[in-house]
């Protein structure tokens, strides 16, 4: 998960009114990156390691302290190899995202493709409400890990309500944070990214040297549809990638940056997430990772480096899951706005108070409060895999429709989608075969996204907006 840095708005232009005749104005929509410095803020453009930290920060968020215990509890010794599959998918994905952001450089990113692709109508707007929709679970597995985390502080009859009131308060918190100074956290966000990335670095580099590698051997490995199911249920923790491409409108030299930076980030995660899979099954056994699926990071570093080891990770935890949830909630927020202004959503989302969009984060936070405190671990993370898988394989079938303007192979992105859709499958079939009810939950959300975007655009249709600008669609 990735956090959701690129769909940030700089504070002068939010307050900007609409150029006349267009309900959107082009220059006040206008996002940075979270993760950016002031002086990219400012309007200096990204070279090519801001826009791999961009990418990798994207990613290693707060997706891998939550999801490592499910995924040995699928893949057992053979998880590094999940992670890989997982992986895999993710980097097809990125020529797609790379051809259309040197082609199509907007700060709309993902929506944009879509809109281009499939036009404003039905189709894309159910990818787009699918799109906000995920990054609002993936808020919720940000929370819950904060949670889980976060508890392992209070004593062991504390714990379970424990959790949940530093879930709630995670959401809450950082939803006020957004309201009165949300740029705090972007001036740290840095810092942030680097602090996180550099523990997870150290700790696998020392990890190794202690590790029992016989655990990995391929005896120990889970079936080869586990492995798949397996890499496909953490598929979230590639989630952040796709970030790069919203600030594509900033990057020096795209042509060359935006492509290298994308495949720098993705195959340097898919590193670091096999050898953190290594070294946590190498140091645990597989009932002590069940048995703390939701700190399993932590629970192995206590190995390496004792009670400092452990508190060490929970410290980092807790900064990138609270940074992940902050950036998630604040771009997600705009992503509404920038929806909404396609009339994919109802109009009350394009309203800001002060320059801010305080009724999509206000509807984006309770809904991950909600998410966050009744759903499992586990559908959690396999909702907002699916979600992704859904949406990439989309970003790659709009590749292979656009692939004149893009210059693209229409075959490297067919693959693409093909992989998409059938890590998708598998996923189901593993959900369905496992936890069905997770399967209704799955299916429910992706017939009320369709039917919820079909419903409104009839509505939208017979009662049309009044008003002397324009709509998007005309």
């Amino acid at each position: 998960m990735g956090d959701f840095r690129a769909c940030i708005l700089t504070a002068g232009r939010d307050a900007e009114p609409p150029v006349a005749g267009n309900r959107r104005a082009k220059s006040g929509d206008n996002s940075g990156s979270l993760q950016a410095t002031a002086g990219q803020a400012a309007g200096e453009s990204i070279g090519y390691l801001e826009a791999v930290s961009i990418g990798v920060g994207g990613m290693v968020g707060g997706g891998i302290f939550a999801v490592l215990g499910l995924a040995v509890g699928v893949g057992e010794g053979g998880t590094f190899i999940a992670f890989f599959i997982a992986g895999i998918v993710a980097l097809l994905t990125t020529y797609s995202y790379a051809r259309l952001s040197v082609a199509l450089p907007s700060q709309g990113g993902t929506v944009e493709f879509l809109n281009e692709a499939f036009g404003r109508g039905n189709l894309a707007g159910s990818l787009n409400v699918l799109l906000w929709l995920s990054y609002v679970i993936t808020t919720s597995l940000y929370a819950f890990a904060f949670g889980s985390y976060g508890a392992t502080f209070l004593p062991n009859g504390a714990q379970s309500y424990g959790t949940h009131l530093l879930i709630s308060t995670a959401i809450v918190a950082t939803t006020v944070l957004n309201v009165f100074s949300a740029r705090l956290i972007a001036q740290t966000e840095d810092y942030v990214v680097a602090a996180k990335v550099l523990i997870l670095v150290v700790f696998v580099a020392v990890a190794l040297t202690d590790a029992d590698f016989g655990t990995i051997q391929p005896s120990t490995w889970a079936g080869p549809g586990s492995l798949v199911a397996g890499g496909m249920l953490i598929f979230v923790a590639y989630e952040g990638f796709e970030l790069i491409a919203n600030s594509a409108g900033d990057v020096r030299d795209p042509t060359k940056t935006i492509p290298r930076a994308l495949y720098t980030s993705v195959l340097f995660t898919i590193v670091l997430y096999m050898l953190v899979a290594v070294v946590t099954v190498g140091l645990l056994t597989l009932s002590q990772i069940t048995n703390a699926a939701d700190f399993a990071l932590a629970e192995a570093a206590q190995v390496v480096w004792g009670g400092v080891g452990f508190d060490l990770i929970v410290i980092a935890a807790l900064l990138s899951t609270a940074s992940a949830i902050n950036a998630t909630l604040y771009g997600t927020a705009r992503l509404t706005v920038e929806i909404a202004l396609d009339g994919e959503l109802p109009t009350a989302l394009e309203d800001k108070i002060c320059g801010k969009p305080i009724v999509g984060l206000l509807l984006t936070a309770t809904a991950a409060l909600i998410t966050a405190n009744l759903v499992p671990l586990a559908a959690i993370s396999s909702l907002a895999s699916a979600g992704f898988l859904t949406i990439f394989a989309a970003v790659n079938i709009a590749n292979v429709r656009l692939a004149a303007r893009t210059n693209s192979n229409k075959a490297l992105s067919a693959v693409g989608a093909f992989a998409c859709i059938a890590a998708l499958a598998a996923l189901i079939v593993h959900i369905a075969t496992t936890r069905p009810t997770d399967l209704i939950l799955l299916l429910a959300l992706i017939l009320l996204t369709y039917l919820g975007e079909a419903t409104y655009q009839h509505r939208r249709r017979l009662r049309p907006v009044t008003s002397n600008a324009p709509s998007r669609r005309s």
